[in-house]
């Protein structure tokens, strides 16, 4: 080997792969699913480019860098019943602006002026709306079956997360299959969906892209910003200290998914700090285990898209939701890493709240943070018995 060639890190596809790769499905699916539904997409086209998209990420970064629906922009599409175009020019809109955002450095500026403890409370307000999700929506689903279901898995995940032989992710997905293929699927009705599909072809409209750049873009680029930017480089470098990342490659491999998913009918997608953190508590290390979750979803869009209505019931949600639970759990735990710094544990548990439980919290949790952590710098000392003491001193 010639000195002072970088060496490209490996990819493992084992079993812990395997298992990590269905650490952020309990995030991915349900969205993709709500907005196939809610605005009439096909498919086909919408399962086909997120695999893509994750194969190529697990190729480039060669970590569990996950991929995922954008999430202000699914949540308003599925609430509102947008039109599938608004979306694809959303999509298109937000790619452009990302590009904008890299290459004229200002996401390198927002990692300057940003303070850690911002980041923390950032993901702290993720983890506890996913896992606020999964507890109050997905593993009621089912009614009294679900609950039984979700009661095991759970048990499942405290007994074997982190087991070496039998990966936790694996034995949920195989509970939560078995439960589907046995008590919600029309075996009869798959197998006639079964039949190959290719994405369809689509050019944006300026109209639809102004349209998407108002009502979805907009709403979505500060929650890009705080989690799928800098919170996911933060994460990285938690979880993968030798293997720093930049916040300008993060963006630009966000901005060039949504410059081609709008045009081959695929959901605009980002990377996200959540998602990285659900493959690697499920045991994924390397791009192995996103390339496998993106061959899933290559395999189900190719081959099963016209079972959809299915395919859906395959993958319970009570069975999801305890991996998102956990997923959330292991979000929320993060913030440990400010234990030595009261003030800005306090700063980011506060924003945490506020990010997942005010309207536009991310907007105010990014706006507000910086001159609270500042204001706490500053008042951390205070005078004891006449002598100047660090804040928290007993």
């Amino acid at each position: 080997m010639r000195l002072g060639r970088r060496v490209r890190p490996p990819v493992r596809f084992d079993r812990h792969e395997l298992a990590g790769a269905f650490g952020d499905i309990g995030t991915d699916f349900p969205l993709l699913v709500g907005m196939i539904l809610a605005a009439g997409l096909d498919s086909a086209s919408v399962l086909v480019m997120f695999g893509l998209m994750q194969v190529v990420t697990g190729l480039t970064y060669r970590m569990p860098m996950p991929v995922q629906p954008l999430k202000a922009m699914a949540a308003i599409v599925i609430t509102q019943k947008l039109a599938g175009d608004v979306l694809y020019g959303g999509g298109l809109a937000v790619g452009l602006l990302m590009l904008v955002l890299s290459a004229s450095g200002a996401v390198d500026w927002l990692a300057r002026v940003v303070p850690a403890a911002v980041i923390r409370g950032i993901q702290f307000g993720l983890g506890l709306q996913l896992a606020t999700l999964a507890l109050g929506q997905y593993v009621r689903a089912e009614g009294a079956l679900g609950y039984g279901l979700a009661a095991t898995a759970f048990l499942v995940v405290v007994l074997l997360l982190g087991h070496r032989r039998y990966p936790a992710a694996l034995v949920v997905i195989a509970l939560g299959v078995l439960y589907g293929l046995l008590l919600r699927v029309d075996g009869a009705a798959l197998v006639r969906g079964v039949g190959f599909t290719l994405p369809q072809l689509r050019v944006p409209s300026p109209h639809v892209v102004l349209t998407g750049l108002v009502v979805l873009a907009l709403p979505q680029v500060p929650l890009s910003l705080g989690n799928s930017i800098l919170a996911t480089r933060q994460a990285a470098g938690d979880l993968f200290p030798d293997r720093p990342l930049s916040v300008r490659r993060i963006s630009l491999t966000y901005a060039a998914m949504n410059l081609v998913n709008p045009f081959f009918g695929g959901v605009p997608t980002c990377h996200g700090s959540g998602g990285l953190v659900g493959h690697y508590t499920f045991g994924a290390r390397t791009g192995g285990s996103v390339i496998i979750y993106g061959l899933l979803y290559l395999t189900i869009g190719l081959f099963l898209a016209r079972g959809f209505d299915q395919v859906i019931h395959v993958f319970p949600l009570p069975a999801l939701g305890v991996l998102l639970v956990f997923e959330g759990l292991a979000l929320m735990a993060l913030i440990g890493r400010l234990a030595h710094a009261p003030t800005e544990f306090a700063v980011a548990l506060l924003l945490g709240l506020v990010a997942s439980g005010l309207p536009y919290g991310y907007v105010i949790a990014l706006a507000l943070g910086p001159p609270l952590v500042f204001l706490g710098r500053r008042g951390r000392s205070f005078t004891l018995g006449g002598q100047e003491m660090p804040g928290g001193a007993p």
